[in-house]
């Protein structure tokens, strides 16, 4: 199989998703085109005033079929192509597909008048979207092949080697042996043939190789990101130690293996105490972040999502009663099916949802989680009656440092980066989050918001 891949688009989506994106533009073009061929059929004669003859007409109808029979298996078979650069891919599909347009234009231009015909624009066309498709000793090949063929048919028709199909009431008399007519078309065609596909060429290729830098520019970016992480996991490592060394201490102190304490100094030694596991709460978050940033995988673990979502609840015990709110927790499966994956990092994504749902609602609201099932998918909806998200906002919510316009007037800290973190650990566990806002807990002038994750059942 030939290699018509850059090495560097060889892993790149964007590059396999475009040359698809262009392969389908060319199909819907060529239903376009069997559509205008099959009216002109039926028309040519009592509207455009001309007269074919019974093989041109024969010739019309058999490229009609033949080019709906090509697309239509095309069209099929594109679906099935892999971006693999070492099989049959779709830049191969794009070379047959330009083979076969070249072919059967070439055959219309003989039968529609040679150098007579209008459809050598169609060439031209094909050979600038050829040029930003293919490399260029492709591109060059077709357009050398294509010039020895309309030269072939115009030297043809001139010395009568090739019969003439004169198109009557297009033009009033033939051309095809008027010397000075021949030699300047063929001379106008191929110099706009040669010009059109250097420069597209040229475009193309510089094209290329701006997107070539941009992946290395990537690939750097990457690697430093990958340092960063590094350092950032070496740094919190070494502050995790002394605060688990001041831990021991006070589990020591506190449990009075050291003496008696006063009742004053053991309430504070138990605030500290407190304060210090949540220290260590937040230090092991940025060691799993990191850690799985660094190494792009979860830990695979089976882990009960209803008991998961309990501890959740009881993490915010005391923000809750200091608010007033109500939280519901209902699970509505009929079956309690597990789930697999980064129970810490669950944890994480829950806890934010939740905190989310608590920290930017009004006093006295109401929360609301829900379990239940769809199919093989396990969906868990967190929903308040809170101040809810603006309809033009709700595309943008999970981008980083994005913050809604009424959260911002409510709440003055926070950086919004919990909701796309949120996202990235729900993909990373084969789920999905959207955001619904109304809530189906609105009330008036609070609207409130939904999340619903859904990730799949073991």
């Amino acid at each position: 199989m030939i290699k018509l891949i850059p090495h560097w688009a060889v892993h790149d989506e964007e590059f396999w998703q475009s040359i698809r994106r262009r392969n389908l533009w060319f199909i819907k073009l060529r239903y376009a085109t069997v559509v205008i061929l099959a009216i002109f059929l039926i028309t040519y004669r009592t509207i455009l005033s001309i007269e074919l003859s019974s093989t041109q007409v024969n010739v019309l109808i058999f490229i009609t079929s033949f080019i709906l029979l090509y697309n239509v298996s095309l069209h099929y078979f594109r679906r099935f192509l892999k971006h693999d650069s070492n099989d049959f891919n779709p830049l191969h599909l794009s070379i047959i597909q330009m083979i076969l347009d070249l072919s059967v234009l070439l055959i219309l231009i003989y039968y529609s008048g040679g150098v007579e015909s209008p459809l050598i624009f169609f060439l031209i066309f094909h050979m600038i979207v050829g040029s930003l498709i293919l490399p260029g000793i492709i591109i060059y090949s077709f357009a050398l092949v294509v010039l020895i063929s309309f030269w072939g048919i115009a030297v043809g028709e001139y010395f009568g080697i090739l019969e003439h199909h004169h198109i009557e009431g297009f033009i009033p008399f033939p051309l095809h042996q008027d010397f000075n007519y021949v030699l300047s078309v063929n001379i106008v065609f191929t110099m706009v043939i040669i010009i059109t596909v250097v420069l597209a060429n040229n475009i193309a290729r510089q094209l290329y190789q701006k997107e070539q830098q941009l992946y290395s520019y990537i690939e750097k970016l990457n690697k430093a990101e990958k340092e960063k992480t590094k350092y950032i996991l070496g740094l919190v490592h070494e502050i995790k130690s002394p605060i688990t060394a001041l831990h021991s201490y006070l589990d020591l102190v506190l449990q009075k293996f050291l003496g008696p304490l006063d009742e004053t100094v053991e309430d504070k030694l138990r605030r500290a105490k407190r304060r210090s596991d949540e220290a260590l709460e937040l230090i092991n978050i940025v060691l799993k972040v990191s850690q799985m940033k660094l190494m792009d995988k979860i830990s695979e673990e089976e882990f009960d999502l209803l008991e998961l979502l309990k501890s959740v609840i009881r993490k915010y015990d005391q923000f809750v009663n200091s608010k007033f709110i109500q939280i519901n927790l209902i699970d509505e499966r009929k079956v309690n099916c597990r789930l697999k994956g980064d129970q810490f990092l669950m944890l994480i994504a829950f806890s934010n949802l939740l905190g989310n749902a608590i920290k930017y609602n009004y006093e006295n609201g109401k929360v609301e989680i829900k379990l239940y099932s769809k199919e093989k998918s396990c969906l868990v909806e967190f929903c308040d009656n809170g101040p809810g998200i603006p309809k033009d906002e709700q595309e943008k919510i999970f981008e980083d440092f994005f913050r809604a316009s009424n959260i911002r007037k409510m709440v003055t800290d926070g950086a919004g980066l919990g909701l796309s973190f949120v996202k990235e650990i729900v993909e990373k566990h084969n789920g999905t989050i959207t955001i619904q806002s109304p809530s189906r807990l609105q009330e008036i002038g609070k609207p409130g918001a939904c999340f619903i994750v859904s990730l799949p059942c073991v």
